[in-house]
């Protein structure tokens, strides 16, 4: 492995880093102690202390446990940023049991698995998106969960704004009437207190799920200790202090958003702005307003942010450092923040790495590039067949190994053992993408080993996205592919064979609406067109690569 990236290591950093053996909760409990006064969160204006913060996640825990959550039971969490989604967070850790972090714009179809791959049988969720849930809720074979935790933002809307608050946000309180279902300020007036934390550093603590080539998303397993690994490295990699304020925009369900916008500042006693959504303009108001100094954000955001004309009329000069991954930062983007005086510092990371396994040193950091592997982390470019290390610049798989990575896929032997390698007697992580390593230690990426789609940032799995359609009546067949889009970097397009039957009687557009109504807005196809027949290979598999191939010969 090489070592040629320390000559750019972090100036006054050590290259290790010694890790608490602590539960997470105990950050909260050390940051109440410290500051109690203090905002954590800042919610349209409305500020909940650290001590607040700490009160109110012990009530919810006590609650839970009361239900019966013990040590090791998952529990899910369905909702949007907001105080809820981060008190429901460190509410289940202090239960003893482990966060089931859900992508608010899953459908009931989607939810299904997370239900009843994780075994959960208690969730927390957003009261606009309970009815995606509800259908879960009872005592059939695929319906695991017996309580609901329903949570209304509008709680939380405790001081006057001027901020635009979006109609879901303020939207009152609902009187639920469903068996098993408990309205969060219920749950909080019970005053209900939990037990001993029993939860040491081995043992799980959230498990967010990622998809692959199978069709079926994986929970990813992170323990207390992989997850305070990332936590840690991202604020002393960038120095960040006690009186640093961020604004968390990223989601996070999300491990960048997670790690980066929600946990990190915690332990480091941060504030943290919260938007449920992005939104440029109260993006920037809040930037002035508050003092912003840290933002983790994706491109297309940062995009969008420098386009809005009344972008001059904001005072944004607190901001010393814009981070974020996902996808390559726009040379063009870059340097408009240069000239703004910031540094967009670009990462790389994976679910399975609970965030960054690399990061750009933030003083001499290189445009569209992963960075170097952080403390502790080794990581190389291989031959994807034999494993071999390759030279600077030549193209292989990225491989890593080291603190933060992932302890297998929940209840999946198999994907955990195909996921892992042997390589001279340890063990390493094959991330599944493709890249090169320069001749200063820097990894670039190059292509994706796995098939995969990058819209927005969001990472979509092609096959995930057939096995949600083919429940589709009239669809034989489909293949999904990615095509180029100018603001999203890459869309979801799927090639479809109808039925027979139904040929002539369903429209592309009524194939659109319906995987719309009944998958995730990000991975939901927007491209459909209609064929005869997909092509295939000699034992009948269907050669995805062709179409995309023809895709992009077609762009060019």
């Amino acid at each position: 492995m090489s070592d040629r990236h320390f000559a750019f290591w972090p100036k006054g950093l050590p290259r290790h880093m010694s890790v608490p053996e602590t539960d997470l909760f105990y950050n909260v409990e050390v940051s109440a102690r410290r500051y109690p006064n203090k905002p954590y969160l800042v919610f349209y204006d409305a500020k909940i202390t650290f001590a607040e913060f700490k009160d109110e996640a012990e009530r919810l825990a006590g609650w839970l446990e009361k239900q019966g959550v013990k040590k090791g039971d998952r529990v899910l969490l369905y909702m949007q940023n907001s105080p809820q989604f981060v008190l429901a967070y460190y509410a289940i850790l202090r239960a003893n049991a482990v966060v089931v972090p859900v992508n608010p714009m899953n459908m009931t179809k989607e939810l299904r698995h997370y239900v009843k791959d994780s075994g959960a049988t208690v969730a927390i969720a957003a009261q606009d998106i309970y009815p995606q849930m509800k259908p879960l809720l009872g005592n059939g074979a695929d319906q695991g969960l017996q309580q609901i935790v329903v949570a209304a933002y509008a709680d939380y809307l405790k001081a006057a704004t001027d901020l635009k608050v979006p109609d879901f946000i303020k939207a009152p309180r609902q009187a639920i009437g469903d068996a098993g279902v408990t309205p969060w300020n219920e749950v909080l007036a019970a005053n209900l207190r939990p037990g001993p934390i029993t939860v040491g550093p081995d043992d799980l603590c959230v498990m967010p799920y990622t998809s692959g080539t199978t069709g079926h998303p994986k929970g990813c397993m992170h323990s207390h200790r992989t997850v305070m690994h990332t936590m840690m490295a991202g604020y002393q990699w960038f120095g960040i202090q006690q009186d640093a304020v961020y604004l968390a925009v990223l989601p996070f369900f999300h491990v960048t958003g997670m790690q980066g916008s929600m946990s990190g500042p915690l332990q480091a006693g941060a504030t943290v702005v919260l938007l449920p959504r992005w939104d440029r303009d109260a993006a920037a108001q809040c930037i002035a307003r508050y003092g912003v100094t840290s933002w983790t954000s994706i491109p297309t955001m940062v995009i969008d942010f420098l386009m809005n004309p009344k972008l001059g009329d904001y005072d944004l000069s607190t901001i010393t450092r814009m981070s974020g991954g996902g996808a390559a930062m726009p040379e063009a983007i870059a340097q408009k923040l240069l000239d703004m005086g910031i540094t967009y510092v670009e990462g790389y990371g994976l679910s399975e790495t609970i965030a960054p396994s690399h990061i750009n040193p933030p003083d001499r950091a290189k445009k569209q590039c992963l960075g170097v592997p952080i403390f502790d982390t080794e990581s190389m470019v291989v031959d994807p067949n034999t494993f071999k290390e390759l030279p600077a610049n030549e193209v292989g798989e990225i491989v890593t190994r080291g603190p933060q990575v992932f302890l297998g896929y929940w209840n999946n032997p198999e994907a955990t053992h195909n996921a892992f390698v042997d390589i001279d007697g340890k063990q390493w992580f094959r991330t599944g993408d493709l890249g090169r390593v320069d001749e200063d230690g820097y990894f670039f990426m190059v292509d994706r080993l796995k098939r995969m789609i990058n819209a927005s940032g969001f990472k979509v799995w092609p096959a995930e996205v057939e096995a949600l359609m083919y429940q589709h009546p009239a669809i034989q067949e489909a293949c999904v592919i990615g095509v180029r889009d100018p603001h999203r970097g890459e869309t979801v397009k799927a090639v479809v064979v109808i039925k027979e039957a139904q040929r002539g009687k369903v429209s592309e557009q009524e194939i659109i609406d319906w995987a719309h109504a009944n998958m995730a807005a990000y991975k939901s196809p927007r491209i459909v067109e209609f064929v005869e027949t997909l092509p295939k290979s000699a034992t009948g598999k269907v050669m995805w690569r062709a179409l995309q191939e023809k895709e992009a010969a077609s762009a060019a």
